[in-house]
């Protein structure tokens, strides 16, 4: 009996080192192991970091592409202007960036001068009579005309006149072109003026024209080069909010708030 007592004893108990770096008392908050929480407290906190330094990014991208695109289009467009007169002061000895780019600007007013006058418009009327009749010239030629006519500041019968919203295709869908012009249809009973609606379909090169009711076209209180800007964007300068010109309310038709119905 006492050579089992002391066998159990001696399987029960336990060395001094090993109690005290062994597991500890899970009752004892000092001693009890690490929990998770801090783990999830820094992945959390990684996250927001990440997604802050993304979103930060992300703007800093918004903000700076359009600028790029800006300066890259104007330094393209400076490069290609300059390049039609800089050779010529290649020859000459000079060479001074930038000074092609002024020439030509300089140019393009004088030539705006000349055509101005009698004698410039007939020398350009010849000039134009003779690129309508080549082959494939005339049509780029005719189209380009028509674009440039429509933002020229010196407005004529063949510009848009009027930005209008018609109802096209389908009931309840919309369609946004020009009025270019106006026209007459004789009817048996009484006529009715129609409205040539050019609706581009690719940009502003391409479209289809409408003959619409004058009184069925909606015209938006947007100018002529708001309507260029929205078409060439593909309607991402659209304004909120879009009101008809007619749509003015009169001071007979405003009726005060304290007065009831």
């Amino acid at each position: 009996m006492a050579t089992a007592t002391t066998e159990e004893k001696e399987s029960t108990s336990i060395p001094l080192s090993q109690a005290e770096n062994g597991c500890a008392d899970p009752e004892d908050p000092a001693k009890s192991p690490p929990s998770s929480s801090n783990s999830s407290t820094r992945k959390a906190c990684c996250f927001v970091l990440q997604s802050w330094f993304s979103k930060k990014f992300m703007t800093g991208c918004v903000v700076l592409f359009p600028v790029a695109v800006a300066f890259f289009i104007t330094w393209w467009f400076i490069q290609f202007v300059d390049g039609f007169f800089s050779p010529l002061y290649e020859r000459l000895g000079v060479d001074i960036f930038g000074l092609g780019f002024i020439t030509s600007l300089l140019f393009v007013f004088f030539v705006g001068v000349f055509v101005s006058s009698w004698m410039g418009a007939a020398v350009f009327s010849v000039g134009e009579w003779v690129i309508k009749r080549m082959p494939f010239v005339g049509y780029i030629y005719s189209a380009s005309k028509q674009i440039s006519a429509a933002i020229s500041p010196d407005q004529n019968t063949t510009a848009f006149k009027e930005v209008a919203i018609i109802r096209h295709p389908r009931v309840g869908e919309y369609a946004f072109g020009f009025i270019t012009s106006t026209v007459i249809l004789q009817g048996e009973n009484e006529d009715e003026e129609l409205c040539s609606v050019f609706v581009p379909t690719n940009h502003l090169y391409i479209g289809d024209i409408f003959l619409v009711n004058s009184k069925e076209i909606i015209r938006p209180n947007l100018s002529i080069r708001e309507g260029i800007e929205i078409i060439v964007s593909g309607g991402m300068t659209m304004p909120q909010v879009i009101s008809p010109q007619e749509r003015v309310a009169r001071p007979s038709e405003r009726i005060p708030k304290n007065i009831k119905m």
